[in-house]
């Protein structure tokens, strides 16, 4: 095993598949000469060329709009936006048209892209590109959404979207790019809809969303010199969702609690727990529990969005609370 970066695992993926398929190309602003905004896409211009790593005008729902046409035309192309803020302005591209492709061709035509996009939330980056909303695409039959939580999962979940032959928004933690883990130095994908158990545990299952996997594993740590033995759970992708291990570990362990960094109402946690109450509502020993911001916008002051964000403290407050009910 090898230690690397969250960012550098998403670059060796992307150049894996390019070497891999000469269809894959990229497409975004800056992404060639700059590398992009968190250099995620550094050095692959001098490699592929500019015709394969195309830097683009900011127009994010025309970015999204020509990565549809080209996936319609067999290229598979990898779209990054820079900001998962801007998802907003390439709506119709993604959710109208391009999850809706095989539905409307009665299987005739797909749409294989891939929207890379971060969120910029425990950077300090300000309300406007910081927000994070996963809760709107899982709503979307035909598309997939997946949130990798290191740099291992980053790799070899980038490669199922590139390899699929399904729309897929990739959604990157900026706070996680420079994390380091270990990585597979073999050609590896990871199956969507496989939760990862990072820890098992006897007395609550705790799930994380994205950033906040880290802190979750580390919450376990504190809680468990605290005499409660938490079940780590990494969803890895939220549509296709593997409601049977959630289920399976709720009904093991009688707790739930769901940390993420949307809001609590009509947010991922809430969809979690309304699934697992109808397949665990009998095994629970106290009511599930989501964990999210307070309901404002981030704040752009470091200090004012360090005191927003969820951490491993909060998490363990949550579950002792939860444990003692």
């Amino acid at each position: 095993m090898r230690t690397m970066s969250y960012a550098s695992a998403i670059r060796e993926s992307l150049r894996d598949e390019m070497r891999r398929d000469p269809n894959v190309i990229l497409i975004g602003e800056d992404i060639g000469t700059l590398g992009g905004a968190f250099k995620v896409t550094a050095g692959l211009k001098d490699e592929f060329g500019p015709e394969r790593v195309l830097d683009s005008p900011i127009s994010e729902s025309g970015i999204t709009g020509v990565a549809l046409g080209a996936s319609l035309k067999g290229i598979k192309p990898v779209v990054e936006l820079m900001f998962m803020d801007f998802l907003q302005i390439a709506m119709e591209e993604l959710v109208t048209e391009a999850s809706k492709a095989r539905f409307l061709s009665a299987g005739k035509l797909s749409a294989p892209m891939v929207v890379r996009a971060p969120y910029g939330l425990g950077r300090a980056l300000g309300p406007q590109h910081s927000q994070f909303f996963p809760s709107w695409f899982v709503q979307v039959p035909g598309l997939d959404v997946v949130l990798p939580s290191s740099p291992g999962d980053a790799r070899g979940l980038l490669k199922t979207a590139i390899r699929s032959d399904r729309p897929v928004l990739f959604i990157e933690s900026a706070a996680l790019y420079n994390i380091l883990g270990p990585v597979p130095e073999d050609d590896y994908a990871i199956t969507f809809g496989r939760a990862n158990i990072l820890r098992r545990g006897r007395d609550i299952t705790i799930v994380g969303i994205s950033r906040l996997v880290p802190e979750a594993t580390r919450a376990a740590e504190v809680l468990y010199t605290l005499g409660i033995d938490a079940e780590i759970m990494d969803l890895r992708t939220l549509s296709p969702l593997d409601r049977d291990t959630l289920a399976s570990s709720v009904n093991s362990t009688g707790r739930l609690l769901v940390v993420s960094d949307d809001y609590t109402y009509g947010g991922v946690g809430s969809a979690i727990i309304s699934e697992v109450l109808r397949k665990s509502f009998y095994h629970l020993k106290a009511p599930p529990l989501v964990l999210g911001p307070p309901d404002f916008p981030p704040p752009a002051d470091p200090e004012l969005e360090n005191q927003y964000l969820l951490n491993s403290e909060r998490i363990v407050d949550a579950a002792k609370s939860l444990v003692s009910e």
